[in-house]
């Protein structure tokens, strides 16, 4: 036996995968699968993007970038961040990173060490708490409830602050619950995080052009007052469906604080992933510079797509759902099924053909809802909502 540092025993994952990797194996027994369990766009990237890498590749942009990330790009997303929340950001303090996660990995490893605390939404995305208990920091769950609509309460969250706690992770729109945090509450949240300086954010802002009924996500870039204790983390993959090109960004804090997180994380870079390929870069800028009428085409359809999953799912016999206000998941409630989450998602997959996930991969406090992605065509969703119905009323009849 070769002996690792106890912190890989620590390491959890992201169940997504492997229900995704469950389901392609049973597709490849020739079973007729429905996947609302990965939170991918089922829509293929812009073909001008596609175009911007590949011209990129005949132009001859095969070598290094820079560790932070081509100037151009970083340009390219203080443009787009000017757009879309009024704030004017340097491109210096913008990082170009292989995907979302290198910046909660990043984040998360600069604050978390034994006898420290990182606060984090719960139910969340399970990469934060995995991060947390690598780091050998305590993992301090933000509860995100139901009754809440799926929105932080910022009374709550300051309430768990203490001497002790480095990080607060923030996410809204959110996975895998949809919510989408009212401005008013991220101002009280942002009033009270005031009295702790010592505390720095990581707003997770992934999913911010994903709102519905008029609802609009509130970046913490807003607020001059946390800007030196703010790093911000978003992305291509969402937005203009690039989730396999791995191209995600992050802006990090200005003024006396915080400035020299930027260079921690490029030596990190440096130390782990080197840099971004060039023409994924190339792709990125004309994703942001380019048309977006891809984007609204995909936006459009995951609302009428969302209409459609919480009529469906609220017909269910003994479930409940709100109305998602982001991103493209809905959280059902399934206690009064008297399944466990966890279970009942197995057994929609093996016994029905439809790959759901079960609460509990997100958090201590997901069970009883399952996360349902509806990135996936009307027909689909349609499908698999039958087939649901079906097995939750073949098990009520067989217990009666």
């Amino acid at each position: 036996m070769l002996h690792t540092i106890s912190a890989f025993d620590r390491l959890g994952e992201e169940n997504a995968f492997a229900v995704l990797a469950r389901a392609t194996a049973l597709a490849h027994q020739g079973r007729d699968i429905v996947n609302l369990g990965i939170g991918q766009p089922d829509f293929r990237t812009p073909e001008h993007i596609v175009e911007a890498a590949i011209k990129a590749l005949r132009d001859g942009h095969h070598g290094y970038t820079p560790a932070n990330g081509l100037l151009a790009t970083r340009e390219a997303v203080a443009r787009r961040t000017l757009a879309t929340t009024g704030v004017e950001v340097s491109p210096e303090t913008v990082m170009i990173l292989p995907g979302g996660k290198p910046t909660m990995f990043a984040a998360i490893l600069m604050f978390g060490e034994p006898g420290t605390e990182i606060l984090y939404p719960d139910p969340g995305f399970p990469i934060y708490r995995s991060m947390i208990e690598f780091t050998g920091a305590t993992p301090v769950p933000v509860p995100i409830r139901e009754a809440n609509g799926f929105a932080f309460s910022a009374e709550e969250t300051l309430s768990l602050i203490t001497p002790k706690t480095r990080l607060l992770i923030l996410n809204s729109p959110a996975n895998p619950t949809g919510g989408v945090t009212p401005k008013a509450e991220i101002e009280k949240l942002v009033k009270g995080v005031e009295a702790h300086p010592h505390v720095a954010i990581l707003s997770d802002e992934i999913y911010d052009v994903m709102t519905y009924d008029g609802e609009t996500a509130t970046s913490l870039l807003t607020f001059p007052e946390i800007r030196d204790r703010l790093i911000v983390l978003n992305g291509w993959s969402k937005t203009w469906a690039m989730t396999g090109w791995r191209m995600g960004w992050s802006i990090w804090p200005n003024g006396e604080k915080g400035a020299h997180l930027y260079d921690k994380v490029r030596k990190l870079a440096v130390n782990c992933w080197s840099c971004v390929n060039a023409p994924s870069q190339y792709a990125g800028i004309a994703a942001i510079d380019g048309p977006q009428d891809e984007v609204e085409h995909m936006l459009k359809a995951f609302d009428r797509r969302r209409k459609l999953v919480v009529e469906g799912l609220n017909a269910l016999p003994q479930v409940s759902c709100i109305t998602p206000k982001g991103a493209f998941y809905a959280f059902p409630n399934i206690e009064k099924t008297g399944w466990k989450a966890k279970k009942l998602a197995s057994a929609l997959l093996e016994d029905a053909g439809v790959a759901l996930i079960g609460g509990p991969d997100f958090g201590i406090l997901g069970e009883g809802y399952l996360r349902l992605s509806y990135a996936n065509s009307e027909e689909n969703i349609l499908r698999a909502l039958d087939r649901i119905k079906e097995f939750l009323n073949k098990k009520n009849a067989a217990e009666t």
